[in-house]
């Protein structure tokens, strides 16, 4: 069990207490004098079904800023007004976490693309999304097969149109890319894409044969042929699910075998939610890789990577606006 928070700097006034919809818009107006118009009713159509629209019984959706994971909960309790706060934990509702660390590979994309809105809280209807997270759960949340993919075309909706408008491209480009990678570089291939990265960041690299690796599936080394003072072990894990603090023990149990200065452990499915609070302490000895620093490494340094490598990996660069919030 746990709680399900809204955030939302100065605002603390009850919300139950408006049975109007106009009500929070004036209520906003007064507490944000300097928001626009069309900022406001944006606000409001987030802020207001928190309180008024959600029923318990309802399922959440909360992907995971930080790791390519999805979290689902079920609203188990009515909205409550917290007055104590702090600022700006004014409003939550109870929620039980029925699904955690979910990979977003397992979804289908249109609905990777649904929940990659802009709006922090909208409702999702698109391509039949309820029933197919209703069946993801009774398959214990593996990927969905492509048949469940494919939905029935119906009228759009207005909350389904806000779903497309908003929808966050970066994060959408992001999806598509690590798609082809899961289906190009799989297993002890996603180990070669981050020895590719290491040497075009300038290391020299030794990468294992697939199979047992002693430890480590990279060794680098800055300077010249690899002598520097900078010396890594790296393990790769191609999996889809976080991986737990074990594997991260073991890598630095291969830093002191190697004799290496530091350790980076690179996990396309992340990592479960304790492992970078514990490990603060080996914070100048480790560091971690989830798929989301893994293209941020590929998209900075994948000019300078070998020809061949960027045949099998062809991406091309794409602007776009940078939408911002009105103020």
């Amino acid at each position: 069990m746990g709680w399900s928070n809204i955030y939302w700097d100065g605002l603390g006034v009850d919300l139950a207490t408006l049975i109007e919809r106009e009500q929070l818009v004036q209520e906003m107006t007064s507490r944000y004098s300097d928001a626009k118009p069309k900022t406001i009713l944006n606000w409001v159509s987030q802020v207001w079904p928190f309180a008024n629209a959600m029923q318990k019984g309802d399922w959440i959706v909360l992907p995971s800023k930080s790791q390519p994971v999805v979290n689902i909960g079920e609203i188990t309790g009515e909205y409550e007004f917290v007055l104590s706060g702090p600022d700006p934990f004014f409003h939550r509702r109870a929620v039980k976490w029925i699904a955690e660390d979910v990979p977003r590979s397992h979804f289908g994309q249109d609905l990777l693309y649904s929940f990659g809105a802009f709006m922090t809280i909208c409702r999702i209807k698109r391509n039949n999304a309820e029933e197919r997270l209703k069946a993801m759960a009774a398959n214990g949340w593996a990927a969905e097969q492509t048949a469940a993919v494919i939905g029935t075309k119906h009228d759009t909706t207005d909350d389904e149109a806000a779903e497309t408008d908003n929808v966050d491209l970066e994060e959408l480009a992001q999806d598509h890319i690590s798609r082809f990678i899961e289906a190009r570089f799989k297993g002890h291939n996603l180990t070669r894409l981050v020895e590719a990265i290491l040497n075009a960041k300038g290391y020299a690299t030794y990468m294992s044969p697939e199979g047992a690796d002693g430890g480590a599936d990279i060794l680098a080394g800055n300077g010249p042929m690899g002598f520097g003072e900078q010396r890594i072990c790296v393990e790769v894990k191609s999996e889809s699910t976080p991986v737990g603090r074990e594997v991260a023990d073991k890598l630095l149990g291969a830093v002191d075998k190697f004799r290496a200065s530091q350790g980076l452990l690179v996990s396309w499915g992340g990592f479960k939610s304790n492992v970078q609070k514990e490990l603060v302490g080996s914070f100048f000895k480790l560091r971690l890789w989830s798929r989301k620093e893994l293209l941020e490494e590929l998209f900075a340094h994948y000019d300078e990577l070998e020809d061949n490598l960027k045949a099998e990996l062809p991406l091309k660069r794409v602007w776009t606006i940078a939408l911002q919030e009105e103020t």
